[in-house]
């Protein structure tokens, strides 16, 4: 092979490592503690039939960051207005890292929004009432959302669990991530602040899948 045709093979093989970044990268989500509140619980807090106001909106299509926000109680400590995210849900959730739970004073479980079954409880207090949640307290599952094309594309499926490279001053390697696919959703991976912390990362930052073996 000459050099000139040695050049043109390492040149290609540069433009495609490129061009599949460029397609394939995912933007990295990091969420600090937040609270999901169903309506039950924010007549209680808030007051009946109140209704949150935006503050921001999320990465998530229909997801939105309130103004609103509350206290949660452990049997060890307290968190300060910490932000409610709407909409409402069935079901009022917690979230936090696991420096929380341990501020806390809580056996947080590490699983996926929603998975709500042998969750502790926790308080929570607003401007006019304070709840006793039974359960709902979890640290989130890293996960990356994505819909049913941009799964296709990368021959992933919803609920399998893939490795993501990230990189940076921290480059790194995170494991056990959850694919979740949805009409809705948008590209997006969500850590929370003690994954974002050990990695190095920030909002808008961006990942890798590792290639599916």
């Amino acid at each position: 092979m000459s050099q000139a045709d040695l050049a043109s093979m390492l040149t290609k093989t540069i433009l495609d490592n490129v061009k599949y970044y460029e397609e394939f990268k995912i933007e990295i989500g990091v969420s600090n503690h937040h609270v999901h509140v169903s309506r039950a619980d924010l007549d209680v807090l808030y007051g009946k039939d109140y209704a949150l106001t935006k503050k921001s909106d999320l990465g998530q299509p229909g997801q939105f960051a309130a103004n609103e926000t509350v206290t949660i109680k452990g049997p060890k400590g307290e968190f300060k207005n910490v932000r409610i995210l709407g909409p409402i849900r069935s079901e009022s959730q917690v979230e936090i890292s696991k420096t929380d739970a341990r501020r806390l004073g809580v056996k947080a479980p590490i699983t996926l929004s929603g998975h709500l079954e042998g969750t502790p409880g926790i308080t929570l207090i607003g401007p006019r009432g304070t709840v006793e949640l039974p359960r709902g307290v979890i640290i989130a599952k890293r996960h990356i959302h994505m819909t049913p094309p941009q799964a296709a594309e990368r021959g992933l499926k919803d609920g399998q669990i893939v490795n993501v490279e990230t990189f940076g001053e921290r480059r790194g390697v995170l494991g056990d991530v959850v694919i979740r696919v949805s009409d809705t959703s948008a590209l997006e991976m969500h850590v929370d602040v003690d994954e974002a912390n050990a990695c190095s990362l920030s909002n808008k930052d961006y990942v890798m899948i590792s290639p599916v073996q």
